[in-house]
């Protein structure tokens, strides 16, 4: 062999050899220390495994909407279904949400692309808008309520003499 000949490219135990040493001069100079989360245990490695806990905590961490698994963006919609189905103020347009819903939980458990689990139940149209009259009928009563009480008297800056 020659000396212009191109060098063998190292081989595993020699790149593991490497990184750790790397690691470990790391570790002497202090680039290690004071990290956030140190001493801390991990998020999402409780009883139960979750293969998809580092997306749900990306996902929570970053405030991050409209993304993620189908199953787990249901989840999500059904928790927060009572919020949602209450800014509507059209009963049809609660009709048409609940369908929307149901069609959606539907159409992911139909989907085999690996993932979670759909888990979501459909929600029946008829019992959701019975709630949002409900809701809303409370709603209606309480701002009734609060109009109903006395204002607070208004004191003057200035007396009239």
């Amino acid at each position: 062999m020659s000396d212009d000949a191109p060098a063998t490219p190292p081989g595993p135990r020699e790149r593991a050899a490497y990184i750790e040493t790397s690691i470990q001069q790391a570790i002497r100079r202090g680039d290690f220390d004071n990290l956030p989360g140190a001493g801390k245990p991990i998020e999402g490695l409780g009883d139960e495994h979750d293969p998809d806990w580092w997306i749900r905590r990306k996902i929570r961490t970053e405030q991050l909407t409209g993304l993620g698994p189908p199953a787990l963006m249901l989840r999500t919609e059904h928790a927060e279904f009572a919020e949602r189905a209450d800014a509507f103020t059209r009963e049809e347009d609660v009709r048409e949400y609940v369908s929307d819903f149901n069609r959606r939980v539907i159409e992911a458990r139909r989907q085999l692309l690996g993932g979670p689990p759909v888990v979501t139940p459909t929600r029946d149209v008829e019992a959701e808008i019975a709630a949002w009259r409900a809701r809303r009928a409370d709603a209606a009563a309480a701002a009734a309520s609060d109009s109903r009480a006395d204002p607070p008297r208004r004191r003057r800056l200035f007396r009239r003499g």
